[in-house]
């Protein structure tokens, strides 16, 4: 028997070391939801998990610029519903004004109102969505939306209220004094009117059958968007998230294995005293 040296309590300090540190690590785990509280855990996992989080935050940032373009094409579409109210009851005064029972006053009471229409119109081609204009030749060029976590780009269609098959009929308005446009003021005029009238019709038609395709698009990259950040997150809680009832039975296991090996430590600890007993 030896004194100087108890290979019985360093094994067993040994032993309840790695036990109190698997413990602190379960204890940590439990505590934070995440099975990956160190590098030095799952080094591997770690990266991929930070890779994972980095292109949901972009996703994230995508669905934002989805979803305030899918806002900008509705401001746009519900401006060009009433675009579109204006042009009807411009083309049923077109056509009144054609009635030759009507008087030169009488074209002039609607040719009042036609040109008021004609303003209102005017008007809606100078609107803006947080300060970017909604209908000029910029935006009927196309404007690019970032659509997803990569940085591709959707493009939309745009909607022009400045291009001549609008300026034509409306013409132009400064100070409220109007420059150019058609008028209903005599019976050619006002056959011109209609005509001019009917072609704004159909450009309006197929601007909002182009806002139609632009909501109905950025709605599915969207939509894509959301199912892709539903599915990383899956993988990313595979990698780090904690199994707490996995996790508590290993607590529990090395809880006990802490207690036991602070009993054997210190039993380890008084057998040298033994040696007590030859030298009486």
């Amino acid at each position: 028997m030896v004194i100087n040296t108890n290979l019985s309590a360093q094994s067993s300090a040994q032993l309840l070391m790695q036990s109190s540190t698997q413990l602190s690590k379960s204890l940590a785990r439990l505590s934070s939801g995440s099975k990956i509280t160190s590098p030095a855990d799952d080094s591997a996992g770690l990266a991929v998990s930070m890779k994972l989080t980095a292109q949901m935050g972009r996703i994230d940032a995508a669905t934002n610029n989805v979803g305030n373009a899918i806002s900008f094409n509705q401001t746009q579409d519900g401006y060009l519903q009433k675009v579109g109210d204006a042009l009807d009851r411009m083309s049923e005064l077109a056509i009144l004004a054609q009635d030759v029972t009507k008087s030169s006053d009488d074209r002039a009471l609607y040719n009042g109102e036609f040109t008021t229409l004609a303003a209102f119109i005017s008007a809606v081609g100078d609107k803006t969505f947080n300060g970017v204009t909604l209908f000029n030749e910029t935006n009927n060029v196309g404007m690019t939306v970032t659509s997803d976590s990569d940085g591709n780009a959707f493009v939309m269609k745009g909607v022009d209220l400045t291009n001549a098959t609008y300026t034509t009929l409306v013409g132009t308005f400064t100070g409220g004094v109007q420059t150019g446009g058609d008028n209903i003021l005599d019976f050619g005029s006002a056959q011109t009117a209609l005509k001019d009238v009917q072609s704004a019709i159909s450009q309006l038609a197929t601007d909002r059958a182009g806002l139609g395709s632009n909501i109905e698009s950025l709605t599915m990259y969207g939509d894509q968007l959301g199912t892709l950040k539903n599915n990383l997150s899956s993988a990313n809680s595979r990698i780090t998230d904690v199994d707490v009832a996995q996790e508590s039975t290993a607590y529990a296991k090395y809880s006990i294995l802490v207690q036991t090996g602070t009993a054997m430590l210190a039993q380890a600890n008084a057998l040298p005293q033994s040696v007590l007993k030859l030298l009486q």
